[in-house]
């Protein structure tokens, strides 16, 4: 599922290091064998050249890049370059200090990670800023969203096959009743979503939609303009269809008047070792175009090479 083109034979991570610290020095910056090498590695192997560049160099691979780069390029590339569960905790932050994007962002994190990730991302995010990503979460967020955000960050779900099937029907009872109540915001709805299985709420949802006749998010709609609202379907979407969530925010990113460069590089470097496969064959059933031709008819220069390397655009 992942687009992330890697080739068979691949250099030493001290042959990609000097190949990079090559790309920084003269007149001009190698732009282009940055990609080469950076948009052709997979996390372990992107780990590994920064812990030798800075064992070479004497500095982080990072530190090179940012001074190296600018603007929507520099950002992807970074972003990029980070180690996953660090780029999670980066990102995590930047959305609780920026409120437009803070739900969005906690979503996407809290509910297409596995558990594992999720933890990591929570103890990189400790390290990294001395504070607990829950503390954040709860001290920037208020209200409704506060009451879901903080146990969904927390959260540990289970994520074997097992599914209890008399539970799913009884809390698929209970969520069309708060939901008939317009009680969105009630503790069993936070409850059952921000701590059951994905496997539990699939089946929870299926019951749902058998017994009472609408999916959960045809009746999540009853307000479309209500943010909470939105936020419970991009949930139950993240948690269940993940790629038509992120089919969605791409969609969003790049129609509006002026790209949302945040939301594009997020996703795609975030996706692209993931899922991004199943991404683009959500977008090109829902929109009729490729997403490539999306993205490159959207950006320019660098930071399209970079973005259309990362999704496998021209690779076999």
């Amino acid at each position: 599922m992942s687009t992330l083109v890697v080739p068979e034979s691949i250099p030493s991570a001290i042959e990609d290091c000097e190949q990079l610290r090559k790309a920084f020095q003269g007149w001009g910056t190698n732009e282009k064998l940055i990609i080469s090498i950076l948009a052709h590695r997979n996390a372990a192997q992107r780990k590994i050249i920064r812990q030798t560049y800075a064992e070479k160099y004497g500095e982080d691979l990072l530190k090179s890049l940012e001074r190296e780069l600018t603007s929507d390029f520099e950002i992807v590339v970074l972003l990029w370059t980070l180690d996953p569960t660090d780029r999670d905790a980066f990102l995590a932050n930047e959305a609780t200090r920026k409120w437009k994007a803070t739900n969005q962002v906690l979503l996407e994190i809290a509910c297409t990670r596995t558990s594992n990730e999720l933890l990591s991302a929570r103890q990189a995010y400790h390290a990294r800023f001395k504070r607990s990503l829950e503390e954040d979460v709860a001290y920037h967020t208020t209200g409704d969203f506060r009451k879901l955000l903080v146990p969904l960050v927390s959260s540990y779900r289970y994520e074997g096959p097992e599914v209890n099937t008399t539970l799913a029907k009884s809390e698929a009872k209970i969520l069309h009743e708060k939901i008939k109540e317009k009680a969105y915001n009630h503790e069993d709805v936070i409850r059952i979503l921000t701590t059951r299985s994905k496997e539990q709420l699939i089946a929870t949802f299926n019951n749902y939609n058998n017994d009472f006749g609408n999916a959960i998010n045809k009746d999540l709609k009853a307000d479309p303009k209500d943010e909470f609202q939105a936020a419970l379907r991009a949930l139950v979407k993240c948690l269940t269809r993940p790629e038509k969530y992120f089919e969605k925010a791409l969609r969003l990113a790049i129609n509006k008047n002026g790209t949302d460069e945040f939301a594009l590089t997020r996703i795609v470097t975030t996706r692209a070792g993931v899922d991004m496969k199943k991404i683009k064959e959500e977008y090109q059933r829902r929109n009729s175009v490729p997403l490539e031709r999306a993205i490159g008819s959207d950006t320019s220069g660098h930071y399209e090479e970079m973005l259309l390397a990362l999704i496998g655009h021209g690779e076999s």
